[in-house]
């Protein structure tokens, strides 16, 4: 077994699915791609917390994992 995954059968978590991950993916390609509507999210990415003006400058890899969550407002 490879110890180092090639582009082509990178993989990342998203939520409760297994994904590809390839080469140059942006967390906001990634949610654009998935059909969630950014602004109504909140994200974290192997468990940090990612701001949205961040997402299209936070690059993925193979083995994060990503989560979206509904962000809590108010006080």
């Amino acid at each position: 077994m490879p110890e180092t995954l090639s582009p082509a059968e990178a993989r990342l978590r998203f939520n409760e699915l297994t994904l590809p991950c390839p080469r140059d993916l942006t967390l906001a390609a990634l949610l654009d791609a998935q059909g969630v509507a950014s602004n109504q999210v909140a994200t974290a990415v192997n468990g940090e917390f990612v701001p949205a003006p961040m997402r299209a400058s936070t690059a993925l890899q193979g083995g994060d994992t990503v989560l979206t969550f509904q962000a809590i407002v108010g006080g």
